[in-house]
């Protein structure tokens, strides 16, 4: 046992600076242990970084909310709060979409972020497409989505 760990640590100090002399591609991503690693480059500096992001959980955080030069997945934020949205209100949706208006469409709109000048338009596409869109009465509120989306 004492000689596999010792073998581990003489192994670790010789990749130590080959990995500095390869110049290693960062491979961390993003989170507090990639600031603070900055511009090092190497394997053991990689190793600190994600330490550093998994002891403090960091990474997670930065995503949520685009900190610690994380970019945070505002498409998928909008799919998921309309895909939620349109699954609680399936039968109110498809009422203001058959009509070309109504609140719930309103609500449909401003989670997609649809600029307010382009919004009569986006009804309209979604009004002509209605029959497409709600295929069936068995469709699910991810097939709608996938309907609103191809007329965007």
């Amino acid at each position: 046992m004492k000689k596999t760990l010792a073998a581990l640590i003489v192994l670790s100090v010789l990749l130590i600076p080959v990995g500095n002399s390869f110049a290693i591609q960062n491979n961390t991503g993003c989170g507090l242990g990639a600031v603070l690693m900055e511009n090092q480059e190497g394997l053991l500096f990689q190793v600190l970084a994600v330490t550093t992001n998994g002891i403090f959980a960091n990474q997670t955080f930065g995503i949520t909310f685009g900190t610690l030069r994380c970019d945070k997945p505002d498409t998928f934020v909008q799919l998921e709060q309309s895909e939620i949205f349109i699954a609680n209100n399936m039968d109110s949706l498809a009422s203001d979409i058959a009509r070309g208006y109504g609140e719930y469409l309103d609500t449909l709109a401003v989670l997609m972020e649809i600029p307010k000048d382009r919004r009569n338009d986006f009804y309209s596409r979604l009004q002509d497409g209605f029959p497409a869109i709600y295929s069936s009465s068995e469709v699910t509120s991810t097939e709608v989505l996938s309907g609103i989306q191809a007329r965007m």
